[in-house]
């Protein structure tokens, strides 16, 4: 009991301090857990649960830091300039249309599976536009955030995958009868971009911009650090970006990772558009500033994440809210398992929910005679709030691109969220995806 407590206090004081922004995500990620850990008598231990944290996290970390510099390196040499001068060109200065092509930049991106991938895509294209306009970058988030969360009910995406994993599943038990709460997820969020789009309309107005001026922003665009732009080398830049994206999709099969992917692409788009050392060097220098604050928070994250599940306090919180389940509730596990995925997924790692947590929540329906298949898929259901968990280290890239707090992040995005979880679990119950 005193480990529950202890867990539930330790995850809502973090919440509280970085909502009320009385403290920065990284000194919460590290300070909290520490002074909780140490209030729980772990102190001869705490070091070690630290270090198992970060060792666990450092996959991710990597892989967002070469994702920063890849990217980083495509936007100096211009690849995606085109892209962002013809979105220009068709959304002018209509706040309504850029937030809609933002939503749809997002879903396209996220076909790839990655949602770091997605983050720095969509934000490289229209982060510009964002600013250029006044349109609040939150909405940015938001939108990006929650087609990630669809995204995560890919059989390629991490959540999915490890569901497969836990339950010993094929792809398409999971993957075929939720395609239908994928196409309407999609639906919602073009729904949710237009509401935000129509909001930030009224807000500011469409600004009139004439040919002339786009044509001068679309320059302005394409001239920013003309020393960087590679124009002939565009194809071989869009070349390698695509092979790199293909990669992604089969670095399982070929057996090589996502953070090394990243990592030898960085050095390739390094040595292909710079070739002097010095040159080379000032564009690592040029994005050290970006990669260390999202490594430092990942990082910060893994201390999170190791002192709340090393110390137990995630089992005891997961035993907790299974042992609340009423028996005579046990028949109507999928929607119980559902609705459970929300909290859990938000308060635990993916590792500790869909490893530790879902076979439990399996063997409980079990008895009942509800398939692993329908329970594999009811725990997918409450990826929206999920995505909005500062346990999900590829949020704090998100957050750090758009230039705003993850209190900012959860705010613009926590009824958006429950929105989509609701319609997630009602279309899987019209569509006999998990029982009533």
């Amino acid at each position: 009991m005193i480990l529950t407590l202890l867990g539930f206090l330790m995850v809502i004081t973090f919440m509280y301090l970085i909502m009320s922004k009385r403290m920065t995500g990284f000194a919460a990620l590290i300070i909290i857990p520490i002074t909780f850990g140490l209030l729980g008598g772990f102190a001869p231990t705490i070091g070690k649960l630290m270090m198992d944290g970060v060792k666990t996290i450092a996959p991710t970390a990597i892989m967002m830091m070469f994702a920063v510099m890849y990217f980083g390196i495509m936007v100096d040499v211009g690849l995606f300039d085109g892209l962002i001068v013809q979105i220009l060109k068709k959304v002018k200065g209509d706040p309504l249309k850029i937030v809609v092509g933002t939503t749809l930049l997002a879903i396209i991106a996220s076909l790839e599976g990655e949602g770091a991938v997605v983050f720095m895509i969509t934000c490289t294209a229209m982060l510009p536009l964002y600013k250029r306009i006044g349109i609040n970058p939150v909405i940015l988030a938001v939108i990006c955030a929650m087609v990630t969360a669809v995204k995560n009910m890919f059989p390629w995406a991490a959540p999915t995958a490890r569901v497969l994993a836990a339950l010993k599943l094929d792809a398409a038990e999971i993957f075929n009868p939720l395609v239908p709460v994928i196409i309407c997820g999609f639906a919602y969020i073009a729904l949710m971009g237009y509401v935000l789009g129509k909001r930030e309309r009224a807000r500011l107005g469409v600004i009139q911009i004439e040919d002339s001026m786009i044509d001068g922003i679309a320059k302005e665009v394409v001239s920013k650090n003309p020393e960087f732009k590679r124009p002939k080398l565009f194809w071989v830049n869009l070349i390698m970006t695509l092979t790199l994206m293909g990669l992604l999709l089969v670095e399982k099969k070929i057996g090589v990772s996502i953070p090394i992917i990243f990592l030898a692409g960085s050095a390739l788009a390094l040595i292909v558009n710079f070739p002097k050392v010095k040159e080379q060097q000032g564009r690592m220098l040029a994005h050290a500033k970006e990669a260390l604050q999202v490594t430092a928070v990942v990082f910060a994250a893994g201390i999170f994440m190791g002192i709340l599940t090393g110390t137990k306090m995630t089992d005891a919180m997961a035993t907790f809210l299974i042992g609340i389940i009423p028996t005579g509730l046990g028949s109507h596990m999928g929607m119980i398992t559902a609705l459970l995925s929300a909290p859990l997924s938000f308060l635990l790692s993916n590792d500790a929910f869909y490893f530790g947590v879902l076979p439990v929540l399996n063997q409980m329906a079990a008895t009942y005679g509800i398939g692993a298949a329908e329970i594999g898929r009811a725990s997918l259901l409450g990826t929206p709030v999920h995505m909005l968990s500062p346990l999900v280290a590829a949020l704090w890239l998100l957050v750090g691109m758009c230039d705003i707090t993850f209190g900012d992040l959860q705010k613009g995005g926590i009824w958006w969220a429950f929105g989509l979880m609701i319609l997630n679990i009602v279309v899987a119950i019209v569509t006999g995806a998990i029982s009533l």
